[in-house]
């Protein structure tokens, strides 16, 4: 169950009922991430994030904010996409009114205080170290990299440590006026609340957000005419690798097959690259395929971990299933399988207020329109084994294959990925 209001102010409420919990979690979601940026200010959708919790005018100090809601056992924090930037806080339902009020306080009343800003220029520096040395995320970035090249979609998210350092509070400011609006912002609320009580004290603490017209992200170029390689070494200990294609949006309603294909190839411990690549031939710890859809792009990408000696064996194994998958589809065991499992996931991963603020606050904000859980799942059971196998063939080509590659600092390696497919 949920409601849609949208305010005078056209600010978009999204409101999620319900009765068996004392919790209540409100989300501010505002579509603007890094796609978003110049080459100069890369990461400055993020940095803005960790300075939303730097202080207010209210609240002058990130010590006072966060004081106010470690008091009242509150959970509270924020994270970055390419596409949009959130700030959540998640209390008991009697503190609603402080959320709200605190949401408010960071969205439209932020210092950018420029001795807090160059502290947390430090922290973030940081944390980009922290992520170049995790190869399990950094392939993430490395894969997209590969993809999408020097463009807004390629860019990690957090920056480099030249733009970070670049950023001033008047860039914050800016990027704040140019980008925060009311069009460009979804509340969602999911919880044990009043609706009346909830819809005014939302009017009372986000009226004052301004309403204009936002600039659109730079429109990404996708061009690819043959397999693309990125080799990046590192001091690791094993090959991290990354071997997928190129997909749809998420506006593409053949999303829900390709989610059901990336759940068949590599979703779980039964799994058809699972089984070959961990339990059969013992190559690897971990092994996932991922189906990614955003508002103007899309992939399907199996990253894994093994050995140097077993990487191109590895890879001949992904390659395989994937082509396996254009001559002769799912089996049928395997469409039904893969369809209750989703169904089974969803339905454990929205038992939470938070799970679910954001399951119906990602879809206003990315998608302008809400499915409920019960209509996603009616989607994925009308899927058929010829539309898997439909899409398999439409992405499994070989000019849209790409390999990205971590790798020992004092190794050379050579993968051959052409007419694989």
């Amino acid at each position: 169950m949920f409601k849609k209001i949208v305010l005078p102010n056209n600010l978009r409420l999204v409101l999620s009922p319900l009765k068996n919990t004392t919790s209540v979690t409100v989300y501010v979601l505002v579509r603007v991430g890094s796609k978003y940026e110049s080459s100069t200010k890369r990461g400055i959708s993020h940095f803005l994030e960790h300075m939303f919790f730097k202080g207010t005018k209210k609240r002058p100090s990130a010590y006072l904010l966060s004081k106010e809601l470690d008091q009242i056992g509150a959970v509270f924090n924020g994270f970055t996409s390419k596409d949009l930037t959130c700030y959540y806080i998640k209390s008991r339902k009697e503190y609603i009114d402080k959320s709200l009020d605190i949401l408010s306080d960071i969205y439209l009343n932020s210092l950018f205080n420029s001795k807090e800003l160059q502290k947390e220029k430090g922290v973030i520096l940081e944390e980009i170290k922290l992520y170049e040395d995790t190869p399990t995320s950094l392939i993430y970035d490395l894969f997209e990299t590969t993809l999408y090249g020097n463009q807004p979609a390629g860019w990690s998210v957090i920056g480099t440590r030249k733009s970070v350092l670049s950023i001033s509070d008047e860039d914050l400011k800016k990027f704040v006026k140019k980008f925060y609006s009311a069009k460009n912002t979804v509340i969602s609320i999911a919880g044990n609340f009043k609706e009346d009580e909830v819809v005014n004290l939302v009017e009372k603490y986000f009226s004052n957000i301004p309403n204009k017209i936002i600039p659109k992200n730079q429109q990404v170029i996708e061009k690819q005419k043959s397999p693309k390689k990125y080799f990046l070494k590192k001091d690791v200990k094993q090959v991290h690798l990354s071997v997928g294609v190129r997909a749809f949006n998420i506006f593409d309603k053949r999303k829900y097959a390709l989610n059901l294909l990336g759940t068949i190839l590599g979703g779980y411990m039964s799994s058809r690259l699972f089984q070959e690549i961990r339990e059969k031939n013992g190559l690897a710890y971990y092994v996932k395929t991922l189906v990614e859809t955003n508002p103007d792009t899309g992939y399907l990408t199996t990253n894994i971990g093994v050995d140097y000696q077993n990487t191109s064996k590895a890879v001949d194994i992904i390659l395989n299933e994937y082509k396996n998958m254009k001559l002769f589809g799912p089996e049928d065991f395997e469409v039904s399988m893969a369809k209750e499992n989703i169904k089974g996931r969803t339905s454990i991963e929205l038992e939470q207020s938070d799970d679910i603020a954001l399951f119906y606050g990602f879809q206003e904000i990315l998608e302008n329109q809400i499915l409920s859980p019960e209509q996603k799942i009616a989607m994925i059971q009308k899927v058929t084994k010829k539309d898997i196998q439909d899409v398999a063939n439409f992405i499994f080509q070989n000019s849209k294959l790409n390999l990205s590659v971590i790798l020992p600092k004092n190794k050379k390696i050579d993968i051959e990925i052409n007419q694989k497919l």
